[in-house]
């Protein structure tokens, strides 16, 4: 994995970035890759915002992975900072090689830099493959998840 950057993700990734999140059956009901305009509109607001850090994996001018992860200040937990991963995708022929390993440990190391004590994210109950990956990262499924459309 040598030739692999872990880097800010730039307006020119997008089209890679949203490929890779409708490359899956869930993904493919929920993204519009022919259509950029929320995805660009959302980039800006995540450049905006200091707490997101929205990455990708990079091989040279090949877009392989990416993930989202938030900084979220708190009061619960004695005034804990924890983050959220978001959005992890791994480039189809990418995947099984150590690449998501290798994202998480980012995510991991820069949540403890900006000074969180807890990492969390959510996974859709039809990914069991993607649970194993992060039990096998140290995650536990301690709680349940909840969600509500607008």
């Amino acid at each position: 994995m040598e030739d692999l950057e872990i880097r800010p993700a730039t307006t020119d990734d997008v089209p890679a970035i949203v490929a890779m999140l409708a490359d899956d059956p869930l993904g493919a009901q929920r993204e519009s890759p022919d259509d950029l305009t929320p995805y660009l509109t959302a980039m800006e607001r995540l450049r905006a915002d200091p707490n997101q850090h929205l990455v990708v994996a990079a091989r040279g001018e090949r877009v392989v992975g990416t993930l989202q992860l938030t900084i979220i200040p708190g009061l619960s937990r004695r005034g804990t900072t924890r983050s959220v991963i978001e959005g992890v995708r791994i480039h189809a022929d990418e995947r099984g090689g150590g690449l998501g390993s290798q994202m998480m440990e980012w995510a991991i190391d820069t949540s403890r830099r900006e000074g969180c004590h807890l990492v969390q994210l959510t996974s859709d109950t039809t990914r069991t493959d993607a649970h194993r990956f992060y039990e096998r990262l140290g995650f536990t499924a301690s709680h349940v998840g909840f969600k509500l459309a607008l």
